[in-house]
């Protein structure tokens, strides 16, 4: 086994995903996840695509909507796209509109969608919408749509899955303010309404997924050989807390990771651009 496959099998062992246990959990339910268009939202939509279930699909790119529409439509789950984008208001509008067209309501709603930043401090002087539009992404379009979808999902007995990162859970790092900020914004918000909502009968998991090799990082030049997750594994993990609901999901290594996190905040950083991905 090469040297990087032995490390990513060290840190990211590999936790079976009980697909009948799986389907048995979610049959007959409404599942939405946002940023189901590629990476881990369009793998989870694959993985769950044998279940009796209703797939609502969300994503900006409307064709890779369709073509993930017509790649699951001979299997059992019955699948609603709804093209969109999240940052805008009327993005938000479309997808709370179909949620609340929905017959049946709203069960589960999987946070998947996503924008990561990497930039150092002094590359974003004239870039403020460097923090808008992360902010608009990973923390205004969830709360908004959870805001509209608590009353379905509180009907349902509903259950809420934020796909997270360790960075939330991480001292605060150079060049990742505007990532870092976000992502934390709303698991924060999250955790604050989690007992308000557990007293209404919904359920709150967060899953806090380390790096994930996804078209997302490929522009980042120092992630391609870093240890990391397959979009596969990922989505596994996210299916398998469907069914436990555990309250929470992190790396194994995740403890020592944030202690490390305070060393290494203080290391010298470059000013010399950055990167940013979406996960749509």
């Amino acid at each position: 086994m090469k040297s990087g496959k032995w490390l990513d099998a060290a840190m990211f062992p590999a936790i079976p995903c009980n697909l009948e246990r799986l389907y048995k959990h979610l049959h007959g339910k409404t599942i939405l996840i946002t940023g189901a268009s590629s990476g881990i939202g369009k793998e989870l939509a694959l993985l769950l695509a044998d279940a009796d279930v209703h797939l609502v699909l969300t994503a900006r790119r409307e064709a890779l909507l369709t073509d993930l529409q017509k790649e699951i439509a001979p299997k059992a789950a019955k699948v609603t796209v709804i093209p969109a984008d999240l940052r805008e208001d009327a993005g938000l509008e479309k997808v709370s509109a179909g949620l609340h067209a929905l017959p049946e309501g709203l069960d589960v709603m999987v946070s998947n969608a996503g924008l990561s930043i990497n930039r150092n401090i002094f590359q974003s002087l004239d870039r403020p919408h460097d923090f808008s539009r992360t902010m608009a992404i990973n923390y205004f379009a969830p709360v908004r749509l959870l805001l509209s979808a608590i009353p379905l999902l509180e009907k349902n007995n509903g259950h809420i899955l934020n796909v997270s990162t360790i960075n939330a859970l991480m001292t605060p790092m150079p060049d990742w303010a505007a990532y870092q900020a976000s992502k934390a914004a709303f698991d924060t918000w999250l955790r604050s309404a989690a007992p308000e909502l557990k007293q209404r009968g919904i359920s709150i998991s967060s899953v806090y997924l380390p790096l994930v090799r996804t078209p997302m990082i490929e522009p980042t030049r120092n992630y391609r050989n870093a240890p990391a997750l397959t979009v596969n594994h990922a989505a596994g993990l996210i299916a398998r807390t469907l069914y436990t609901q555990k309250r929470t999901v992190r790396p194994w290594w995740m403890l020592a990771a944030g202690a490390a996190s305070v060393f290494v905040r203080h290391a010298p950083t470059s000013a010399q651009g950055g990167n940013a991905h979406g996960r749509d």
